[in-house]
């Protein structure tokens, strides 16, 4: 595996971002790998982030911050709905996601849509610091093209959330204006769409393009972002779309027992410094 180089008696991770930029994790062990009819999978443990999860070669989530990105992509969306009782996830094989929607008790139904058994199953077993080796009888995995799963299936949902791997290969079309409108039908009259949108540093045209497209199809659109030391430049964005105007005031948040997330983080989430808000909204 090209990603995988050892120096000295030590492996690191070498991963390549965009062509510009080389980050390189020093390894303890590799716990899992194996290639799917998709990808290659592989848990790694690391010295400074814990166990990731790393396909293809580009780490996903590790031990050590995955719960930033699951909790806001999550939490966000699920407070700012007032009854959000059906929630599709359309990828988040890690589980992470899935485990963050479970402690919403008004949560009725939990559709995770992965195209890839194996990541689930792995991470499952072997990254549970972001799994939970997640078991709740709420959620129903289906293992196939999420794309196809929108376009067939006939049900409707409070919540979408889209937590795809990068724009690349087969992901590109998870961040593509038909894909969005698809998912709109898919959303109940006071429903709400969320999607990672990259880095709005590195990538702020995705970003962007996301935020115009989410404009065009919904009467409310917004960006919002956290800090995850893991991605590349550290800032990762979000962009929520609603069919109905949404208030962000926290009023009905409750504790749902997180490590980032939290009543003046949502609020202030959505308060861009003003180069990204300049990048992305201007």
């Amino acid at each position: 595996m090209e990603w995988l180089q050892k120096i000295d008696s030590d492996y690191w991770l070498i991963e390549q971002d965009r062509g510009n930029l080389t980050v390189s994790y020093r390894l303890k062990e590799i716990i899992f790998s194996e290639k799917s009819t998709f990808q290659h999978v592989m848990i790694a443990d690391s010295y400074d982030f814990g166990r990731m999860l790393v396909l293809d070669g580009v780490v996903q989530t590790t031990a050590l911050d995955g719960h930033i990105y699951n909790e806001m992509i999550t939490h966000v969306p699920l407070f700012i709905h007032k009854n959000p009782e059906k929630v599709l996830i359309i990828g988040g094989g890690d589980c992470g996601a899935a485990k963050e929607v479970t402690k919403h008790v008004s949560v009725k139904d939990i559709h995770m849509v992965e195209i890839d058994e194996l990541v689930v199953n792995a991470c499952r077993k072997h990254l549970q610091e972001v799994s939970g080796n997640l078991s709740d009888p709420r959620v129903s995995f289906i293992f196939t093209d999420g794309i196809e799963f929108v376009k067939k299936t006939e049900q409707t949902y409070d919540v979408i959330i889209v937590d795809s791997s990068d724009p690349e290969g087969p992901a590109e079309q998870l961040f593509e204006f038909e894909f969005y409108q698809h998912l709109k039908r898919k959303l109940k009259d006071d429903g709400i769409l969320v999607c990672q949108s990259q880095s709005p540093l590195f990538q702020a045209n995705i970003t962007r393009n996301t935020f115009n497209n989410f404009q065009e199809l919904f009467a409310h659109a917004d960006v919002y972002y956290a800090v995850v030391p893991t991605y590349p430049g550290g800032f990762w964005s979000f962009t929520i779309g609603s069919k109905s105007p949404i208030n962000i005031s926290c009023e009905s948040l409750v504790d749902v027992n997180t490590k980032y997330f939290n009543k003046d983080m949502m609020v202030s989430s959505f308060k861009l410094p003003q180069f990204l808000a300049k990048k992305i909204i201007y």
